[in-house]
């Protein structure tokens, strides 16, 4: 059987990737009735990776070093290659998911100041630097993508009492350098990555991201 087909998305909290995502799913389904495509996030998507998730972005988890952090992002990762990402891949299946390595590269290599190196070094040894063929990079300005993603967590506290908000609370200058380490990775990653750049609306970003998907699955001869 041949391989599935395997896309992240990317981009900062309150980009529209969740929007994004859901949209894209419903485009290959609609593309391939017989076959749903897998979706995934990152953190989270497994039972281990939810209790990560829960740890890694409470705004209570006051004191997590930098790379405790990366170590727990890449401990999400592995559990969810294994689980999801590579048994969906070999049944040919179309795999999203809603974050990868290059999250790890932006925030914690990018944001954290750790490095792109040892976030790449860790890639290639526990991940078996497995890479996505397609990643879809949404880049609307810095502004509208902090404002958004902090309404929501506000927003989503008040309603279930989730709090996911640990990020968000991070200032601007943070902010700067994940923008700026993503831009890097789409320069150098430029077959792979495609960026969809600026303050367009949720239909246009789908046309765009629909044209990618649909150009890699005829190259890939899948769907």
């Amino acid at each position: 059987m041949p391989r599935g087909l395997f896309i992240t998305l990317e981009g900062l909290d309150g980009s529209g990737k969740t929007t994004q995502i859901k949209r894209l799913a419903a485009w290959l389904k609609k593309r391939n009735p017989t076959d749903d495509p897998v979706v995934t996030r990152q953190p989270g998507g497994t039972v281990t990776g939810d209790q990560i998730r829960a740890l890694v972005l409470d705004s209570r988890s006051t004191g997590l070093l930098p790379l405790a952090e990366m170590a727990l992002m890449f401990a999400d990762r592995v559990q969810a290659i294994g689980e999801i990402i590579q048994p969906a891949l070999e049944q040919g299946k179309v795999v999203l998911c809603d974050r990868f390595t290059d999250s790890t590269e932006a925030y914690q290599g990018g944001g954290r100041q750790i490095g792109s190196a040892p976030v790449l070094e860790l890639h290639r040894l526990l991940c078996g630097n497995l890479q996505p063929d397609l990643t879809l990079l949404l880049l609307p300005s810095l502004e509208s993508s902090l404002e958004r993603a902090r309404n929501r967590n506000h927003r989503v506290e008040s309603q279930t009492g989730e709090d996911e908000s640990r990020f968000e609370s991070e200032q601007d200058a943070f902010y700067g350098r994940v923008w700026e380490k993503y831009r890097e990775i789409a320069a150098r990653e430029a077959e792979r990555v495609v960026l969809i750049e600026g303050d367009l609306s949720i239909d246009e970003v789908h046309e765009r991201i629909a044209g990618a998907v649909a150009a890699r699955l005829v190259t890939a001869s899948i769907g």
